[in-house]
């Protein structure tokens, strides 16, 4: 491993320690609480599109007349990503994007997809988005993790867009589902699949890919590794923030213990 990315690894270990150990994944113990996680997660799934969407109009040729790329390399990085994140094969064997897959898996376990898609409806533009997210009902640790992303995309710099795409993911998620899934004895078969697709690009492709890619953006600039160290660390602070709101909203929602008197 380059000696950067082990740095930078490093350095995240407290970051990522507290994310495996979060009270959110003990929070978690049935279908409900799915729900209520999958209504907020599934704004980082799509603000993870957008960060990809970002990389490769940075990192590839997307105009016309079409242009040679400065890295033929890194442009084949994003592409490869691109092809399994926005057209891969769903459990029919229907091309979706990873994004339609989660909503897909929504609805079947009974979640109202309509609130969400409606307010990334009004996310129509960069210049208005931090307007048009303060205007949401969304969750103040949401909007503060969406905006973060967004933030990040409208630096323009693509080796911070890269950081937040490369660090800011989330491990433990599919495993945890799956369990709930499977004791639930209900057969999700869009929601299992969609799980089993995302621990196999994002662990066998995508995850080293992602990491070539840092490292062919940085090169031998300090200040672009060390840009991609402080944006990891904001990422992952974001994620955190989330994962306690939405764990506070999980909270909210259990019944409370009375206590009954013996007598």
């Amino acid at each position: 491993m380059n000696k950067q990315i082990q740095h930078i690894e490093q350095q995240l270990t407290d970051l990522k320690t507290s994310l495996r150990n979060h009270r959110i994944y003990a929070a978690l113990t049935d279908l409900e609480d799915v729900k209520i996680f999958m209504s907020a997660h599934v704004y980082a799934v799509w603000d993870f599109m957008s960060l990809l969407k970002a990389l490769q109009q940075q990192l590839t040729c997307t105009a016309v007349p079409w242009q040679p790329v400065q890295n033929a390399k890194t442009a084949r990085f994003i592409n490869e990503i691109v092809h399994g994140e926005e057209t891969d094969l769903n459990v029919d064997g229907i091309p979706k994007s990873h994004f339609e897959m989660y909503l897909d898996a929504m609805e079947e376990v009974g979640v109202d997809t309509a609130p969400m898609l409606k307010n990334i409806q009004q996310f129509s533009s960069l210049r208005t988005i931090e307007r048009k997210l303060d205007q949401t009902a969304l969750a103040p640790a949401l909007r503060a993790f969406l905006g973060f992303t967004f933030d990040t995309i409208q630096s323009k710099q693509a080796h911070k867009i890269a950081a937040a795409f490369t660090f800011g993911r989330e491990d433990l998620i599919p495993d945890m589902f799956i369990n709930i899934i499977e004791k639930s004895k209900t057969d999700f078969a869009h929601f299992k699949y969609y799980l089993e697709r995302h621990i196999e690009l994002d662990g066998d492709e995508h995850g080293p890919l992602s990491l070539e890619m840092i490292q062919e953006l940085c090169g031998n600039n300090e200040q672009k590794w060390d840009d991609v160290l402080a944006t990891a660390k904001a990422a992952l602070h974001h994620r955190i923030q989330l994962w306690d709101e939405i764990a506070d909203q999980v909270k909210a929602q259990k019944p409370v213990m009375q206590a009954v008197e013996l007598v």
